[in-house]
């Protein structure tokens, strides 16, 4: 069996497991989520130990692949339903600003227009420093929407190696590259 397919999900208070069929729903204290499993992939909901375990139909190598990624898939619903997610960005250089504005948020990095992205449902945004309307946080309940909505905010304007100005996270080290030597008129 997968190491990790087999280890069970300890559901917390506060929070519900529904399974119908092959889709597992998850509500808690942060929101709803749902998501289909793949076929071959069951799941059961132990009431007395508060816990969920996945199961394989078989021994088979997708099935076998599938086991670990669908719990782990789980386990991160019923975190985000509990905990929460949260990715927090920053925009470097000079004269780049962010703002949120109603559903959406203005980005000012560089470009001739300021770039407007719409917040989608379930994701919270927020700017953190209001003197230094440089940093931003991406919070919500579903992980792969979190990723997804700070990578394409990432993706806006990605930092560049030379002079470090762009968008990027608030824990990643960019690798700073020199810039052309001058040699004077002597040589």
């Amino acid at each position: 069996m997968s190491r990790i397919g087999k280890m069970p999900v300890a559901i917390p208070d506060k929070v519900k497991v529904q399974i119908k069929g092959a889709s597992v729903t998850v509500e808690g204290p942060l929101g709803k989520l749902e998501r289909k499993l793949n076929n071959g992939i069951t799941a059961e909901v132990d009431e007395a130990k508060h816990q969920v375990l996945l199961k394989r139909a078989s021994e088979s190598k997708p099935h076998r692949m599938l086991h670990g990624l669908e719990r782990s898939l789980v386990n991160n619903m019923v975190l985000g339903v509990t905990k929460g997610y949260r990715k927090e960005l920053e925009v470097v250089g000079i004269g780049y600003s962010v703002k949120a504005e109603g559903n959406a948020v203005v980005l000012d990095v560089g470009f001739s227009n300021a770039v407007k992205m719409p917040v989608p449902q379930g994701i919270k945004l927020e700017v953190l420093q209001a003197t230094n309307p440089g940093k931003l946080a991406v919070s919500g309940a579903d992980k792969q929407m979190v990723g997804q909505f700070a990578a394409s905010l990432r993706g806006v304007r990605p930092p560049e190696p030379y002079q470090g100005k762009g968008i990027k996270y608030s824990d990643e080290v960019v690798r700073r590259k020199a810039g052309k030597a001058f040699v004077g008129a002597g040589g």
